[in-house]
């Protein structure tokens, strides 16, 4: 589906929100920073705000805030004569071997080598042209961000019905979703409730680029027809996803490229489309078994449930 018409409004006003987030980041370095707090500022679902900033900065929220931490240790290092040791805890570092070693990938030389150097300060390249600064203006950081990419991204916005779902929860790495899924088919066939019209769908609650894969929670579901059985096994529960206008998009490939679709969706597409992602978890539904397609040949649809137009 093409843009709207309110295209550069809308994608300005993404930007516009994105620096305000990034105005709070140089501000509030000192404080313990979270995508949601920063998702708040920014006025943007808390579900999708971390997708939302990777695609419109070109890097990750807490990435984001671990290089100005870093960039901001540099220019103490430069200009005071903090203690190395305190550098490193003011950029939020309790050992200093850890310090050094982040501080060198960044740098390329320790932190003593670079207090040293006579040069001046300047900064390594990165997916902005964002950069620590004592007083930095909103307006600078809007032009500091990386410009608009071209749409690479086929979406179609859907009215989908409210689903009743039965489904497994897992919690752990992606890996090991497919126990899930074993576990809800394996009582889902015999009942019988397999039918030409079952759709099989994964709810995915956390982003694992901002989650510990431990603590990664996902819903192995399947669709139901009539009203739930009364003798599930513990371990199924019973939900409704809810119907609305949904962003939807074809993901070819295997799973494991999934997050490249989700850029795509939310850092290209999102912020010219006009429209708000609702607050809540998005939707893959699943056209293939895995067990007899080959990784590249799967199709799986991604949806994300919008706001309803302002």
């Amino acid at each position: 589906m093409l843009p709207s018409v309110n295209e550069p409004s809308t994608q300005d006003d993404y930007r516009r929100r994105i620096a305000r987030a990034l105005a709070y980041v140089q501000a509030h370095l000192d404080d313990a920073l979270s995508p949601a707090d920063l998702a708040d500022v920014a006025c943007f679902s808390r579900y999708h705000f971390h997708r939302i900033f990777r695609g419109v900065v070109g890097e990750s929220v807490m990435g984001h805030v671990r290089r100005l931490r870093l960039e901001r240790a540099a220019a103490r290092l430069k200009h005071s004569a903090r203690p190395v040791t305190q550098v490193a805890f003011e950029a939020g570092y309790e050992a200093h071997e850890a310090f050094t070693r982040a501080f060198g990938e960044r740098f390329g030389c320790s932190p003593s080598e670079f207090r040293a150097r006579h040069r001046p300060l300047t900064w390594p390249s990165a997916p902005n042209a964002v950069h620590y600064r004592v007083d930095v203006p909103r307006d600078d950081l809007v032009e500091d961000l990386p410009a608009a990419r071209a749409l690479d991204i086929d979406v179609t916005i859907r009215e989908l019905p409210t689903r009743q779902i039965a489904f497994v929860r897992h919690v752990g790495p992606y890996e090991g979703v497919g126990e899930a899924f074993d576990e809800l088919l394996a009582w889902a066939v015999p009942c019988g409730l397999m039918t030409g019209r079952s759709e099989i769908l994964g709810r995915c609650h956390d982003d694992p680029e901002i989650t510990a894969p431990e603590h990664i929670r996902f819903d192995a579901c399947i669709t139901l027809i009539g009203d739930p059985p009364r003798d599930a096994p513990s371990s199924v529960a019973f939900d409704m996803i809810l119907g609305g206008s949904y962003a939807t998009t074809l993901h070819r490939g295997p799973y494991r490229d999934l997050s490249e679709t989700y850029h795509a969706l939310f850092g290209h597409w999102l912020p010219v489309s006009g429209r708000e992602p609702h607050d809540g978890p998005c939707i893959e539904h699943y056209f293939d078994n895995p067990e007899t397609t080959l990784p590249e040949d799967l199709e799986t649809e991604v949806a994300v449930l919008l706001e309803e137009p302002r």
